[in-house]
């Protein structure tokens, strides 16, 4: 039997090589295998050579979560460091350029890119996913579905990429950009019901355009392999802290929607038009911005869409012990996303007289100090 709301977190992480600051195209190979014998069930090879993911067990607290990833960014970054190696917990790499990456050699992933050709190659950016247990299909399809309203503010607390190709991108997380040139990607549709959601992945699957719902790369989606709602949305965050805070938030929310069904009931086109919008004003401004609200017909402050969301889950958060990681998400708005602290770095450093490329090697280095050790201090 599934125990409900317990959930799992996994982050995506860049290889850089620890002199240039570019990601590494020597030694991954070896770090690989040195990562998954010290951690065997979490450490895991991704779609490029230059990154590594991790995914926990299942966890019953915030504690367990806090403890977890403390240890694997540790650990993982002492491993980098003794293979001449960068960890760097980020949305998009701020100098990496796409036409230098290579595929992992696995099976799965040169289907992907043969699949995907050019978009594949571009696909440089690692995210943080989320997953929350809830028993049956049908009760993850209709969380999905009323969900969807609040993605955007998560996305806005996890910004860490306003970096491509060694440019400044205008946005605070260039990664949902890049992220939506990949098919079946952004928003899922609202589907009905399970079983129309299935005759969805079946017919796809059946037709070979899929060889499973995996091969959904939605910023939500029922997870093929656990019980689970898969959260997507969120950029990889730098500091351990932030994504200890966007865990708990989507925990909560999880909760809130299956314990109270009526919340986002009757979500229409409209409401996913303005989902949408939402998203993009999350991607371009982060927590500096702010969200379409159908009800009123207003914008709101993501400060004002934040405390509302809080408030909604305040007995969410007491009943699971998540209210010190949800007080990081107020935090975030305070001191500013992973995002905001690499172009204020950024900034800064060219307003020293350092050329972009060494402004850039900077905010790498700030990037790999905050992963290996800004462990949540709440």
């Amino acid at each position: 039997m599934v125990q409900e709301f317990t959930f799992g977190i996994e982050e995506e992480y860049f290889l850089s090589d620890a002199r240039r600051r570019d990601t590494a195209r020597n030694g991954t190979r070896g770090f690989i295998e040195a990562a998954q014998d010290a951690f065997p069930d979490e450490v895991h090879p991704e779609l490029l050579e230059s990154q590594v993911e991790i995914a926990t067990r299942p966890l019953s607290t915030c504690q367990e979560a806090r403890d977890t990833l403390q240890r694997l960014r540790g650990g993982l970054s002492r491993l980098a460091r003794e293979h001449d190696l960068l960890l760097t917990a980020v949305g998009t790499h701020p100098i990496a350029a796409w036409t230098r990456q290579r595929a992992t050699p696995q099976r799965r992933y040169g289907k992907v890119m043969h699949d995907l050709q050019m978009v594949g190659s571009r696909h440089v950016v690692s995210g943080l996913h989320v997953h929350v247990a809830l028993g049956e299909l049908d009760d993850r399809i209709d969380v999905m579905n009323r969900i969807l309203p609040f993605l955007p503010l998560l996305l806005a607390l996890s910004t860490s990429s306003p970096f491509w190709q060694g440019q400044r991108t205008g946005l605070m997380s260039y990664r949902s950009a890049a992220a939506q040139e990949l098919p079946r990607s952004g928003l899922p549709d609202l589907f009905g019901s399970a079983a129309e959601y299935q005759r969805y992945v079946d017919t796809l699957v059946e037709a070979r355009a899929i060889e499973n719902s995996s091969f959904l790369w939605w910023v939500i989606r029922p997870s093929l392999k656990h019980p689970t709602l898969e959260l997507r949305v969120a950029d990889v965050c730098t500091r351990a802290e932030d994504a200890l805070a966007i865990a708990a938030l989507y925990r909560c929310l999880v909760r809130h929607l299956a314990r109270s069904p009526g919340v986002n009931r009757g979500l229409d086109g409209a409401s996913r038009a303005i989902v949408l919008e939402n998203h993009w004003r999350a991607q371009r401004y982060g927590i500096h911005g702010s969200f379409v609200d159908e009800a009123t017909r207003s914008a709101k402050p993501v400060a004002a869409v934040l405390d509302e969301t809080l408030a909604l889950v305040a007995e969410d958060a007491a009943a699971m012990g998540c209210d010190a990681s949800l007080a990081v998400a107020r935090d975030i708005l305070h001191r500013g996303t992973s995002a905001d602290r690499q172009l204020a770095l950024f900034t800064d450093a060219t307003g020293r007289g350092a050329t972009p490329r060494d402004a850039l090697c900077e905010v790498m280095d700030w990037i790999g100090a905050e992963t290996a050790g800004g462990s949540a201090r709440h």
